[in-house]
Formats: C-alpha cells, sequence, structure tokens
C-alpha cells in the first residue's frame, strides 16, 4: 500500500510556492501577537522592577539559578535539534529528521519536568502567592509583585512549551509516515517557528527572573 502524498497545494492557491508563501506569513503574524502578549507581562514586570527594585532583586535570589541554567541549555539544545530536524526534510531525509523532531519534544518535556520541580520547591518554600506564600520581613509584602509575575510568566510559557512538544510529535508522527518530503515540509517550518520562539522568550525570562538580583 502507497503511503499518501500531500496534495501539491490547496485550490485556493495558485501554486505551491503561493501557499508556502501565505503560510509563513499567517504564522509569522502569529509570532507577532505572541510577541504582543509576552511584550505586556515583560513592560509590567520592569516597572514594577523599577518601583520595587530591592523586593525584586530579593525574589530573584529566592529562584534556583543553576536549575535554570540547565533548562536555559535544554531548550538551546532542543531549538538546534528542531533546526537540524527541519534541514533534514529540506534535504529529502525522513529517518534523522524523525528521531530529531522527537528529541526536540523529549528536550521539551525534560524542560517541562524540571521546572516542575522547580515549581514544588518553591511551593515548600512558601513562595506561591495566593496558595502558600509564608514569607516576612520589609520586603514580603513587595517582593510577593515578583512572584506574581514569574509565575504568570513562567507558567504561560511552560503553556507555550507543552504546546510545542505536542506540535513537535504531531510533526514526527507524520513525518515517518512519509507526509513531508524536499519539496513539501512547510508544516515543519512552521513547527521549528513556533519552537524558535518559545526558545528566544526564555532567553528574555532567564536573565530577567534569574540573574536580576545577582548582579554585581
Amino acid at each position: 500500500m502507497s503511503t499518501p502524498q500531500p496534495l501539491a497545494h490547496a485550490p485556493q492557491f495558485d501554486d505551491p510556492t503561493q501557499q508556502r508563501t501565505a503560510a509563513v506569513l499567517g504564522m509569522w503574524a502569529f509570532l507577532v501577537t505572541e510577541v504582543l502578549f509576552f511584550g505586556v507581562l515583560f513592560a509590567g514586570y520592569a516597572v514594577c522592577r523599577w518601583r520595587f527594585p530591592d523586593a525584586f532583586a530579593a525574589g530573584s535570589r529566592h529562584t534556583d539559578l543553576p536549575m535554570g541554567a540547565i533548562e536555559t541549555g535544554v531548550l538551546l539544545a532542543s531549538s538546534c535539534a528542531a533546526a537540524l530536524a527541519l534541514r533534514d526534510v529540506q534535504l529529502g531525509g525522513r529517518r534523522a529528521a524523525t528521531r530529531l523532531l522527537v528529541l526536540t519534544a523529549a528536550l521539551g518535556a525534560t524542560f517541562l519536568v524540571m521546572h516542575g520541580f522547580e515549581y514544588t520547591d518553591e511551593y515548600r518554600e512558601g513562595l506561591v502567592p495566593g496558595l502558600r506564600y509564608t514569607q516576612d520581613g520589609p520586603l514580603a509584602g513587595k517582593m510577593e509583585f515578583f512572584f506574581y509575575l514569574y509565575f504568570a510568566i513562567t507558567g504561560l510559557h511552560s503553556v507555550h512549551v507543552l504546546v510545542g512538544v505536542v506540535l513537535m510529535l504531531v510533526m514526527a508522527l507524520r513525518n515517518a509516515r512519509g507526509r513531508f518530503r524536499a519539496t513539501y515540509f512547510t508544516p515543519v517550518e512552521l513547527a521549528a517557528l513556533y519552537w524558535h520562539l518559545v526558545d528566544i522568550v526564555w532567553i528574555f525570562v532567564f536573565p530577567l527572573v534569574y540573574l536580576v538580583g545577582r548582579a554585581g
């Protein structure tokens, strides 16, 4: 039984090039909205950091810097794997690309597990506003703003990582079934773009959250 091949292009497009251009443009438009979404959170963080510098520095020192650094390395490695997978598909490969897509998803899942351990430790330390916040002292009240933003930003980022993990697994399954080839790889390209956005957001999160209270 032969493997089903995707259509050259959808009927509403003149040719495959036009379809790919429209798909990539649509993905970039979506990514811009995601950047604006996280940008609002980063702007709120910047304002609060400016108003309560000592409290935010104290809050940052409660985060797990080694864990955050390892998570950063894991995401960077996953982004590299996604890029290599796309390149392999563009060159007509299948087996290596499938393995690289699975590796990307596995690294994303590893990031989520590690971040889950962080959240567990922070709960035990009483650093979760609205659920278990037991800090005291002159900076405790203002430091709570730091952790509100910390959980909002990292939590939403983790949701995006989870979506990316599922997306990469779907791409791996479709690629293993021969749905992509050197002349048709747009879905993999779009998935890789999304995954790179997830990594880029974390590149901003890491210094803002983990390093702000440790500089100097």
